[in-house]
C-alpha cells in the first residue's frame, strides 16, 4: 500500500529520503474471501457482486475518481481477517488488539513515512477503519499523524534525532503530549517546562503542579515501548520563549522510565485506549530533542533565534499537525455515520411487522415515520462526505495566500461533520430499537466513538468560536440582508449566487460564492422577487442559504455594537450566540455548494464516467437521485430558518406552506432508493457481517441450540 502522492501532488518531507525503506516491506494478510468474491475490490459493488449504473456514479461522487489508490487498500483491510470483531473480548484484550492492528497496518505499508506526509491517505485510513475499531484509529492517528508527522515536519534543522527507524518499524510507539489537566483548548498556556541546561547542552522537563500533568495520551507500556513529543514551555536564562515540542522517551516495554510518572486514567466512554496522566520530574533530554524550525531553534553558540516574534504563532507552528488531525477526525465521523445509517436501512428492510390486513407482514422501513428520518440522514451523510472532500482538497491545494482560509474550512468542517454524525448515529440507533443498544450490533461503539471525535483536535465549540471571531472581527464590510430579493444569474447558467460586497459576511472561513445584488435590478418588475421564485430553483435555494449566513452575522455584529468598547469579553458574549449560528450557516452553505458541484458533474454528457443508463426510469438516474438529495438537504435547512428568511423578505408567505410539502415529496421519492443509496457507500460485506442486524437472518444470532423448538418430539400414537 503506497501513499506517496496526494491528489496528483507529490508530497515530500526533509527526512523522507533518509528513512524510506526502513519500514517492513508489504506483506499479504488474510483477507477472508475478499479477493475471491471481488465484492470488496470493486467500487459500488452490491452484496451479490453486481453493480448498477446508478450505484457506481454515486460511489464516485462520494469517493472521487481515484478510488483504487486512495480508498481500495483501506477498504480491503476493513474486510480482512485481522479487523474482524472478536465477540466477548475484555477491555484489556480490545486494547491489545488495537496495537496488534496498528502493527498489521504498518506491515502493509511500503513506506510509513509516505503515509505520514499524505493527509489524504491518513484521512482514508480513518474513514474506513475508524468505524471498525475506534481504539485502533486513536493510537494510529496519534502515532502516524501527531507524533511522526511532527517529527518529519520539524526535523529539517535537527542534526540527529533519535533513531526514527524504531518508530517507522513500530519497535517504539509514538504519542503526543500537549493537553494538560488544566489546559485543553488553551494549550498555548501549558505549564510543563523545558529548561535549557547549558552545561549539559539539553533540556530538563518538569511538571510544576497537578494541573500541568499531561492528560489523555496513550502513554502506558501497553503496546510496546513509548516515546512522545511533549509540549513544554522553553525557558532559557530566565526567559520564556513559548511552547515547543520535545521528543522524549517515556517507557520501556514494562514500565515508565526514570523521572517519568504514568498513571492510568479512569475508563473513557466506549474506548479501551490506555489514556493516562503523565508527569516529569527533572527528566533530561538532549539538544536534539527540540523540534525546531521557523518557530525557533538554538544555534551552536547557545543563542535562541526565531523567525516568529509572536509566542502564540510559535506554538501554532509547532502543533501544525493538528490540522491534518482535524481532517482525519472528519473522515472518521463520515465513515462512522455511513456505517450506522447502512445498518439502520438494512435492518429496516429485514425487520417485518404486522400490516394493515390480517396476516400481512411489511418491512418496518415501509412506514413514513420510520424511513423519513433515515432518508433525511442520507441527504446529510452525502453532504458530510462532500464537505469533507472539499476541505481536504482545499488543504492540499493551499497556497501561502489562502492557507488561513483553508485551515478555517478544515476546522469548521470537522466541527460540523462530527456534530451531524452524532445526529445521524443517534437517529439510526433509535430506528433499530433495543437491538442497537446491544454492543454486538455496533451502534453503541459508533456513538461513543463520535463523542471522542467531537472533542479531539479541539472541541467543536472552541473551533466554531475561533471561526466566528474571524468572521465577526473582520475588516470587511458587514452584511446587510435587507428585504430586497436575492438575484442570481439567469436560469440555466449553472452559476452559484452568493453575498454581494455590501452583504458579504466578510473574509470569514473560506471564499464566498458568486456576487448577487440585494435589490431588484428592474424596479417594478418582480421577476426576481421571492414571490416569483420557486423552491425547485437551485439558484434561489443557494441564495437563501447565503442569506441565512448573512442574517446571523448581521445579528451578531448588531449585538456587539450595542456593548461599549473596553470590555472585550462582554462584547464577545453579546455577539457569540449569533456568530456561532453564522458559522453553522456557513458550513451548511459550503456543503450545499459541494453538492451542487457534484450534481453538475453527473449531468448527462458531462463526462463518460458520470453517464447514467439511458434506459433508467425518469428520476432514478444517479444525477436525479443526487439532485433530489441535494434539494432535500437544502430545504430542510431553509425550513429551520424560514421565519428569519420570511421576516427579511427572502421568502414569500406561500413558501412557508410549500416547504414542508416539498420535503415530504422528496422523502417519498427517495425512500424506495434508500438501499441503492446505501449500496453506494461501498461497505464490504465482510465488515457488515460483524453486526448481526445488518443481515436478513439476524434472528439466527439469538438462536438457542437447546431451545424447545429444536427438540424432536414423538408424535403421540393414535388411540386404539
Amino acid at each position: 500500500m503506497s501513499h506517496g502522492s496526494a491528489g496528483g501532488r507529490v508530497v515530500s518531507s526533509p527526512l523522507i529520503d533518509r528513512y524510506t525503506g526502513v519500514s517492513i516491506n508489504i506483506n499479504t494478510i488474510a483477507v477472508n474471501s475478499v479477493n475471491q468474491t471481488g465484492s470488496s475490490d470493486r467500487t459500488g459493488a452490491d452484496p451479490t457482486g453486481s453493480s448498477g449504473p446508478t450505484v457506481d456514479p454515486l460511489t464516485r461522487v462520494l469517493f472521487g475518481e481515484d478510488f483504487d489508490r486512495e480508498h481500495a487498500p483501506w477498504r480491503r483491510l476493513a474486510a480482512a481477517a485481522p479487523f474482524r470483531r472478536r465477540p466477548g473480548a475484555s477491555s484489556a484484550e480490545r486494547l491489545a488488539m488495537a496495537y496488534e492492528r496498528l502493527r498489521t497496518v504498518n506491515d502493509t505499508l511500503d513506506s510509513p513515512a509516505e503515509l505520514v506526509v499524505d493527509p489524504r491517505g491518513l484521512a482514508a485510513l480513518h474513514e474506513w477503519l475508524g468505524p471498525v475499531d475506534p481504539a485502533f484509529t486513536t493510537v494510529a492517528g496519534i502515532h502516524y499523524n501527531l507524533f511522526l508527522g511532527s517529527l518529519l515536519d520539524h526535523a529539517a534543522d535537527v542534526a540527529d534525532l533519535a533513531d526514527l527507524a524504531d518508530f517507522f518499524a513500530l519497535r517504539r510507539v509514538g504519542t503526543f503530549l500537549c493537553t494538560e489537566v488544566a489546559h485543553g483548548n488553551d494549550a498555548v498556556a501549558v505549564e510543563t517546562t523545558a529548561t535549557y541546561d547549558r552545561e549539559r547542552d539539553g533540556f530538563v522537563l518538569c511538571t510544576p503542579h497537578a494541573g500541568a500533568q499531561k492528560f489523555m495520551p496513550n502513554t502506558s507500556p501497553v503496546g510496546g515501548p513509548k516515546s512522545g513529543v511533549v509540549a513544554a514551555r522553553l525557558l532559557m536564562d530566565g526567559t520564556d520563549h513559548g511552547v515547543f515540542l520535545f521528543l522524549t522517551p517515556l517507557t520501556d516495554a514494562v514500565e515508565a522510565l526514570p523521572g517519568v510518572r504514568v498513571r492510568r486514567l479512569p475508563a473513557r466512554l466506549g474506548s479501551p485506549v490506555d489514556h493516562c496522566l503523565t508527569s516529569f520530574d527533572r527528566v533530561f533530554v538532549g539538544r536534539d530533542a527540540l523540534l525546531g524550525g521557523a518557530q525557533g531553534r538554538i544555534g551552536e553558540d547557545g543563542a535562541f533565534r526565531s523567525e516568529q516574534s509572536n509566542r502564540r504563532r510559535r506554538f501554532l507552528t509547532s502543533i501544525g499537525r493538528v490540522t491534518a488531525g482535524k481532517l482525519s477526525m472528519s473522515a472518521c465521523a463520515v465513515g462512522s455515520a455511513r456505517v450506522a445509517l447502512a445498518l439502520a436501512v438494512r435492518y429496516g428492510g429485514h425487520r417485518r411487522i404486522s400490516g394493515s390486513r390480517g396476516g400481512e407482514r411489511v418491512p418496518v422501513f415501509a412506514h413514513r415515520s420510520h424511513h423519513g428520518p433515515l432518508v433525511g440522514a442520507l441527504a446529510t451523510v452525502f453532504a458530510m462526505t462532500l464537505l469533507h472532500r472539499t476541505a481536504l482538497d482545499a488543504w492540499e491545494s493551499r497556497t501561502e495566500a489562502d492557507a488561513d482560509e483553508a485551515e478555517r474550512l478544515v476546522a469548521v468542517a470537522k466541527g460540523w461533520i462530527s456534530w451531524r454524525a452524532r445526529e445521524v448515529i443517534v437517529e439510526s440507533r433509535e430506528r433499530c430499537g433495543a437491538q442497537a443498544l446491544l454492543e454486538n450490533n455496533g451502534m453503541t461503539e459508533l456513538l461513543a466513538g463520535i463523542e471522542g471525535v467531537i472533542t479531539a483536535e479541539g472541541d467543536n465549540v472552541a473551533i466554531y468560536a475561533k471561526a466566528a471571531a474571524a468572521m465577526l472581527f473582520s475588516t470587511g464590510p458587514g452584511p446587510g440582508p435587507g428585504p430586497g430579493p436575492v438575484r442570481g444569474p439567469g436560469p440555466g447558467s449553472g452559476r452559484l449566487s452568493g453575498p454581494s460586497q455590501s452583504q458579504s459576511p466578510g473574509p470569514g472561513p473560506g471564499p464566498g460564492p458568486e456576487p448577487v445584488a440585494v435589490s431588484d435590478p428592474e424596479p417594478g418588475d418582480g421577476s426576481y422577487g421571492p414571490s416569483r421564485r420557486e423552491l425547485t430553483d437551485p439558484l434561489f435555494l443557494n441564495g437563501l442559504l447565503v442569506a441565512v449566513e448573512a442574517l446571523w452575522l448581521a445579528r451578531a455584529r448588531r449585538r456587539m455594537s450595542r456593548v461599549p468598547h473596553g470590555d472585550s469579553l462582554a462584547r464577545w458574549n453579546a455577539a457569540s450566540g449569533a456568530a456561532l449560528r453564522a458559522v453553522e450557516a456557513y458550513a451548511y452553505r459550503r456543503a450545499s455548494e459541494a453538492y451542487a458541484v457534484a450534481v453538475a458533474g453527473l449531468e448527462p454528457g458531462s463526462s463518460p464516467a458520470s453517464a447514467s443508463s439511458p434506459s433508467a426510469a425518469p428520476g432514478t438516474s444517479a444525477h436525479d437521485l443526487l439532485g433530489s438529495l441535494h434539494r432535500l438537504f437544502a430545504l430542510q435547512w431553509i425550513d429551520r430558518n424560514s421565519g428569519d428568511l420570511l421576516a427579511a423578505g427572502r421568502l414569500a408567505p406561500r413558501h412557508l406552506d410549500e416547504l414542508p410539502e416539498a420535503v415530504e415529496q422528496l422523502i417519498s421519492r427517495l425512500a424506495g432508493h434508500a438501499p441503492a443509496l446505501v449500496e453506494s457507500f461501498a461497505l464490504p460485506e465482510e465488515m457488515l457481517a460483524d453486526w448481526p442486524i445488518s443481515g436478513a437472518g439476524y434472528v439466527a444470532a439469538y438462536d438457542d441450540a437447546e431451545g424447545a423448538w429444536h427438540a424432536v418430539r414423538a408424535v403421540p400414537a393414535a388411540p386404539a
